[in-house]
């Protein structure tokens, strides 16, 4: 341990209030509004930077006790046209000893507390998961399990109407069946198979890829201390309801159970409007079959659990192919009375490919071999309309059984060359992150890149990727443009206001911890109205209030690769 630092020259900041500040032995630190960070904690061994705006030269950090831990010099700063700012880079990477920090900039005295622990992430890794629990549908929240945010049942789903729009002749329009269980999709109550589909398969894979840390994750639900994990509890618990939404006539799957409109700022059980299964669509279909397939490869290890569900996946997933083979351009289109989320998607091959895929793996049939070498085509990051690196990271996962036809389409360099690309990009950026365009839930984006990452480091144990996607969960946790740790409940610059209807309605100040919030973006820059400004920058147009729900929203498909990414670097590193 180095000499204590000399502190004579920080007495100037006792001039600043105690709230804004931070007391490290008899010295008080002004807290800096332009160092951002990772808010919830570095790993001992793993990568370690801040960024600050540009100004200072140097840096120290110095422990609880008030000694010096380091200090050392800022890198130069560099302009990011997607923030509108230029940042340097604080690299404490060489501080490996567990502990809390005070960081300092000596020539500003300004201040951040940082954290290092040798597993800093683990109550991030449960919270995540968790969320999914507390956006449950047809379920109360007990207190033993949801403490606080402990509420009421809400639409159970048995009697659901067939709308005008799905009909057929063994289900005419009000037809009615059951759809319980299930995922609230985002801040609203309905449930979506195509969003559904993205959500549970990264989920299931992040059980496949990371097995005995969810075997041994306990993450406080009804079922934990069960014969199944937590995280595969929780998935079972959506897969039974996508079970549901298929027509048992015919094999074609309903896009979506909602209500005509959005519900308003109710809590759950006061969200009492009648509920519909609306139209049948060929992308519906695949995600429904391509995920019960995954299920089916997921399950069938687990048979004495669970007697019957991996056939039953595998029976349903076939039937829905065949009818979207019989129906394969059926477009979803939004009917006049409907008013929630379309998910609609007009092209349909990412879909066909992962469908394919799945189905392939799971059955090893010609027929889903040609609509993979038919469909092939060079993987991107995973949305819900964009499924193609799905398949490709399925098929990976099972290289050494695959076809030459797969492999000589160069099928594992396609998907490296993705993840190549974004690390490279991460390499390069003033923020030190993959993304480039800010989209509607830029956040997911981000999460989704580490995911590729922790993927492509699975296949070839290139450290390069991992360091990649750790700087990716950083960016997260707070080392971004706006300063926001964006996962409820954690950091110190909180999202307070997210645009989500248990939380806006609960009468709790907090939000329920866990959720991924969309992120910056310049989509609907007046979503709050007029007298709310955004910032013109991409990388800073967000808003902690409720009613931005095209940056403060949360949804199942941002959450799910964060569960991933947050576990991955848990194991990986």
């Amino acid at each position: 341990m180095e000499k204590p630092v000399n502190i004579l020259f920080f007495t100037i900041v006792l001039i600043f209030g105690l709230s804004s500040c931070k007391r490290t032995g008899n010295v008080i630190f002004k807290k800096s509004d332009r160092i951002f960070y990772n808010q919830v904690g570095y790993q001992t061994n793993a990568p370690k930077i801040a960024l600050i705006k540009t100004g200072p030269t140097e840096f120290v950090v110095i422990n609880e006790n008030g000694d010096e831990a380091m200090k050392g010099l800022v890198q130069d700063g560099s302009y990011w046209e997607q923030s509108g700012d230029t940042v340097s880079v604080i690299d404490f990477t060489n501080l490996t000893l567990p502990g809390k920090y005070t960081l300092i900039l000596p020539e500003n005295n300004e201040s951040a507390e940082i954290i290092i622990l040798d597993k800093p992430f683990m109550e991030l890794s449960k919270s995540a998961l968790k969320s999914f629990y507390y956006n449950r549908s047809g379920t109360s929240i007990d207190s033993l399990y949801g403490g606080v945010f402990s509420r009421e049942a809400g639409h159970p789903d048995t009697v659901v109407f067939v709308h005008s729009s799905a009909v057929s002749k063994e289900r005419p329009e009000n037809f009615i069946i059951s759809s319980p269980l299930g995922w609230y999709d985002a801040g609203d109550y309905n449930k979506y198979v195509v969003n559904s589909g993205i959500t549970t398969y990264t989920l299931l894979r992040a059980l496949v890829d990371f097995e005995k840390y969810f075997e041994e994750l306990n993450i406080n639900i009804p079922e934990s201390n069960g014969p199944i994990p937590d995280l595969l509890a929780e998935i079972l618990y959506n897969l039974r309801w996508v079970l549901t939404m298929q027509d048992p006539n015919d094999g074609g799957v309903y896009h979506k159970l909602t209500t005509k409109q959005f519900e308003g700022f109710v809590m759950p059980h006061l969200a009492v409007e009648p509920r519909y299964v609306v139209q049948k669509s060929t992308t519906a279909a695949l995600n429904y079959a391509a995920l019960l397939s995954m299920g089916y490869r997921t399950l069938k290890k687990r048979e004495n659990q669970l007697p019957g569900l991996a056939g039953l996946c595998l029976k349903n997933a076939e039937k829905a192919w065949d009818w979207a083979v019989k129906n394969p351009n059926v477009e979803y289109n939004q009917p006049k009375d409907i008013g929630t989320g379309a998910y609609g998607d007009k092209n349909f091959d990412d879909e066909w490919f992962w469908c394919a895929s799945e189905l392939f793996l799971a059955t090893g049939k010609k027929k889903y071999l040609d609509i993979i070498i038919s469909k092939y085509s060079t993987p991107q990051v995973p949305t819900w309309n964009q499924t193609y690196s799905l398949g490709f990271i399925s098929l990976l996962d099972n290289y050494n059984q695959l076809p030459e036809q797969i492999i000589s389409k160069n099928i594992k360099q396609d998907f490296l060359n993705l993840a190549d690309n974004l690390v490279q990009i991460s390499k390069t950026s003033p923020y030190r992150v993959s993304i480039q365009n800010f989209n509607w839930g830029s956040n997911s984006d981000v999460a989704n890149h580490g995911m590729l990452k922790l993927f492509a480091y699975k296949l070839t144990g290139n450290k390069d990727y991992l360091a990649s996607a750790i700087s990716d969960l950083d960016y997260i946790l707070g080392r971004n443009a706006t300063g926001y740790c964006f996962v409820t409940g954690f950091g110190q610059k909180k999202v307070m206001n997210i645009h989500h209807r248990p939380s806006g309605a609960d009468g709790i100040v907090d939000p329920i911890p866990g959720f991924l919030v969309g992120g910056p973006n310049l989509a609907v820059l007046k979503d709050c109205g007029p007298d709310v400004e955004r910032s013109p920058y991409p990388a800073k147009s967000f808003v902690d209030l409720e009613c931005s729900y095209s940056t403060n929203e949360i949804a199942i498909n941002w959450n799910a690769p964060l569960v991933y990414l947050v576990a991955g670097i848990d194991v990986l590193f």
